[in-house]
């Protein structure tokens, strides 16, 4: 989300700085469009894929497919259909809901993590070749931040991997399955990794409320249903890629709202953010 960092420290920097005419008007630009996109403010109800919805309670926003798409594409990644947005309204970090009708998926599977990161690191190798092509840093899979586990309870599969750029700045990729009746529900959280734990916790939280639709929960399988080729462990190794790919929203996950460094700007940036996001009297 380089672009978007770099759109919050010259939009601070007004507080503190004359700037070029041509860049504040480009960056405010910008900020107005996030501001005017179709947020639900809560509290209210977001639905997501016709096929589950998450409470969006009170300091909360919701974005829809449509707004989505122009959100990530305004944060500098490819946009894409089917995602769905949820953040506290100060947007400190957000989550991309998307949805996958593969069918059901057997969870009767043990998990390796070590033969799992091994497998990611080779598709690192590859990957870094296709960012190389496309003139982005490459990206070292270092390992788990948090290791793969399954609950059987939640039926969530969750994990995250550390990577660094060349730069060193450290990049962690934070994924939730939600598994149910006829496929799985992907989030990843975009969170800046110096309060990745807490974000963790808040979008964890954030998760009690969602629920799959009637007729879409994993305990209502019946036989008869579509049922998924692969497990548990391609999710990890093939999924968490094919779900970044494929919404194009995790450019530089990790990454968002890096603007700590700057000291005192951040209070600036924050008062712009409580501006934006502010719930319309």
């Amino acid at each position: 989300m380089k672009s978007l960092i770099k759109t919050a420290f010259v939009l601070a920097s007004l507080f503190f700085a004359d700037i070029a005419v041509a860049q504040q008007s480009s960056n405010n630009q910008v900020w107005a469009e996030i501001k005017n996109l179709d947020w639900k403010f809560g509290p209210t109800q977001g639905d997501i894929a016709t096929v589950a919805s998450i409470v969006v309670p009170k300091d909360s926003v919701f974005l829809g497919s449509v707004g989505s798409r122009r959100f990530l594409e305004l944060n500098g990644n490819l946009g894409g259909d089917g995602n769905y947005t949820f953040a506290p309204s100060s947007l400190s970090w957000f989550a991309v809901f998307s949805f996958d009708p593969s069918g059901y998926v057997k969870d009767d599977e043990t998990l390796d993590p070590d033969e799992l990161l091994g497998i990611l690191k080779k598709n690192n190798v590859s990957g870094n070749e296709e960012r190389k092509r496309r003139g982005l840093q490459t990206l070292v899979l270092e390992g788990w931040y948090v290791v793969p586990h399954y609950d059987v309870q939640t039926k969530r599969l969750e994990w995250a991997t550390k990577l660094r750029e060349q730069s060193g700045e450290v990049t962690v990729n934070y994924t939730i399955r939600l598994l149910g009746r006829t496929g799985v529900m992907n989030a990843i959280l975009v969170s800046n990794p110096s309060s990745l734990d807490n974000d963790i916790k808040a979008f964890k939280a954030s998760l009690a409320s969602f629920t799959f639709s009637p007729g879409q929960r994993y305990s209502e399988f019946r036989t008869g249903d579509k049922v998924a080729e692969y497990g548990l462990a391609a999710l990890i190794v093939g999924g968490a890629a094919a779900a970044a790919a494929k919404s194009g929203a995790f450019k530089a996950v990790g990454k968002f709202l890096v603007f700590g460094v700057f000291g005192g700007i951040a209070a600036a940036w924050a008062a712009i953010r409580r501006f934006f996001f502010r719930k319309p009297a």
